[in-house]
This record gives C-alpha cells, structure tokens and sequence, in this order.
C-alpha cells in the first residue's frame, strides 16, 4: 500500500480530491486504510462530496430504503458486485439474520455485521449521486443502496435528519480485516457426512449439519464425493452464464458477504466481457465477476422434500464464497430441469486444459 493508515481526515479528503475518476474502494486500498474511513472522512462537509453519519441497524435502515422508492442495490465481496434496480420492502427483522423479500430486491441481512453506515452525496457531472453506505467492523462495504433520477429526494431529507447519529466525527473506528476461514475437512467423518447429507430435507439444513460435524462448506465438498459434489473447472461458471443466457434458463444468482448476500431470480441477457471480468449488462441486473479470482468451483447436488436441489458454487484461492446459483423452484417458474441440464453438461475439473 502506498501510504499508512495514520492519516488524517483532512489529508484523505485532499487525496480523495486528488484522484476524482478513482473508485472509494480502490483509493482506500491504494492509500491503506479502509472504505468506510475514506467515507467519515467526508463527515460534516460542505464540498463536492458529502456524509451524514447514521445508525448503522438495518431495523433503521431497511424502511428508509423502502421509502426512497426506485433504487439500485449493491452487495459485493472481493471477486463480485452484484446490482439490482427495484425497491425495497417487506422486511423482517431478526436478532441474527434479517430479509428484504421484493420480486427485484432480495436480502438475507445479518446485523451484527452492520457497523458503520453513512448516507453519502457526491457532485458530479449530471447531478448530485446521493447512497446509502453500510460497512462492517473492517470498514469493508456490506451494503449500498444508489439513489436513482426517479428516487424520493424528500424521503432523502427525511432520512438525513431523522437517522443521523449522535457520533459525526471524521473518523471511524475500524478493526483488524478477519482473514478467511480456509476449508476445514474431516476425511475420517466423510461416511457420517455423507449418512447425513442423505437425511437432509432442506438446503438450510446443509450449514448447520456440516458445523456439527467440525466441518465447513468448502471443507465437506473436497471430501463428500459422488453423487453428492462434482469439481468442475473454474471455466465452467462462465460456461453456465453463457448457456442460462442462450437457453433463456432463470435462475437464483447469489453474491454476499459476512453481513449481507443479494440474489438475482431471473433471466440473463447481455454478457460483456472485459479483461478479467465477465460482466452481466441487463436493464435491472449488474453483475460484475473476475474470472481470474475462480479457485474452486463445484457442482453440488442437496436433497430437499421437493427434490433434488442443484447448485453451481464458486470459490476463490482462500475458501471464501464467491457466489452460488440454483434453480427457480416456485410453481410456475420451476427452472430445476432445464438448470440441471445445464449443470450436467459443464466440464469436470480433471477434463479442463492445464493453463
């Protein structure tokens, strides 16, 4: 990194100011100190870019999201940024995990993860980009909500006054980034594993049986074996991408991190490749993946009460999650047949051309 962490907020604003066209994430990387203090660092001030320090619970957030109207919504991690246009709404709250459940805007929160937020205004040319900016204890982008030409500027105000927190210094307080939790196995548990995963009933069965056993999900795949897993080549997302498009397939499409994972149920249409990244270009999806960050990729199959669910699961070189996608099951939409074919058609990690 080209600086350290001992800067000051007037010193980061300067730099901020320095480097226009430079995305927040990129610039705090580059100068080493977190997004979530490039943004405090904007706390109170009058210029071209602007933030408001707020509560950081979703229980607060989640119904002033509702009330800005159209949106997009973005949830990220290392290897993936996955955007939806919509709105939010029906939101359940709950102690360890919350949901957004809208046809467009499809949230599983997890609270304790929501640290820092911050509703944040930019000048640029076209106009003011004003968004709602929530961060974890790292300081690392959870979750944003962009407001769009068509958003309630005056639920914007509303939200500005009534949320603001008591704390709006520069600074933010951030801890240590928590490494990644590599694969964890225990081959001498794989045929109790495997008695198990028969037994399932329902994929969120899947985590919980897993951690009984000392394991987690990476680690479980490298050992569970057929017909449960199948190690596919890390070309095979883009491989599937490209048939759910050309088939007219929809599918559920996952991308999260430790505090919030965002899903797309839906068609594909326009794929757009550039360098690294495979980019999906719809009028109401975005998602942006570096191919280049695929590790491990598996064909997993869980049984369920209403049959056989297939999931395409991608990891990078540190056993982090990079995204995962299913079939539709709903009545009326039931894709799993037609993703099947695709899933079985991918190619075996063993049958993929050395680099």
């Amino acid at each position: 990194m080209a600086e350290t962490a001992d800067l000051t907020p007037d010193l980061i604003r300067a730099r901020r100011a320095d480097a226009p066209g430079l995305r927040d994430r990129d610039l705090a990387e580059s100068l080493g100190i977190s997004e979530a203090e490039l943004v405090a660092a904007h706390v109170g001030g009058d210029g071209a870019r602007r933030a408001v320090r707020v509560e950081a619970h979703p229980d607060r957030l989640m119904p002033a999201a509702e009330a800005f109207g159209e949106v997009m919504a973005l949830t990220r991690n290392p290897s993936a940024v996955h955007e939806k246009i919509g709105r939010y709404g029906n939101y359940h709250p709950g102690a360890h995990a919350a949901m957004v459940l809208t046809e467009a805007v499809d949230l599983r929160i997890f609270p304790s993860h929501w640290r820092h937020a911050f509703l944040v205004e930019v000048e640029a040319e076209g106009g003011t980009r004003r968004s709602l900016q929530v961060f974890d204890a790292a300081g690392d982008a959870v979750h944003k909500v962009i407001l769009r030409e068509g958003s309630d500027l005056s639920a914007w105000a509303r939200a500005t006054s009534d949320l603001a927190a008591g704390d709006q210094t520069q600074t933010a307080r951030v801890a240590p980034r928590e490494a990644a939790e590599a694969a964890k196995s225990r081959p001498d548990r794989a045929d109790e594993l495997r008695a198990e995963w028969r037994k399932m009933t329902d994929t969120h069965q899947f985590l919980r049986m897993v951690s009984k056993l000392k394991m987690n999900r990476l680690g479980a795949y490298r050992i569970a074996g057929a017909p449960f897993v199948r190690r596919l080549a890390p070309g095979a997302v883009d491989a599937a991408l490209h048939a759910v498009r050309d088939d007219g397939v929809e599918i559920m499409l996952f991308v999260g991190n430790r505090g919030c994972i965002q899903i797309h149920s839906g068609g594909i249409g326009t794929l757009h490749p550039m360098g690294p990244w495979q980019n999906v270009m719809d009028p109401d999806f975005n998602l942006h993946l570096r191919r280049d960050h695929l590790a491990e990729v598996w064909a997993v199959e869980k049984p369920t009460q209403r049959g056989p669910a297939v999931s395409l699961e991608a990891f990078d070189d540190a056993g982090r999650l990079i995204l995962q996608c299913f079939a539709i099951p709903k009545e009326g939409r039931d894709s799993r047949p037609a993703w099947a074919r695709i899933v079985e058609r991918l190619e075996n990690a063993e049958d993929a051309p050395a680099p």
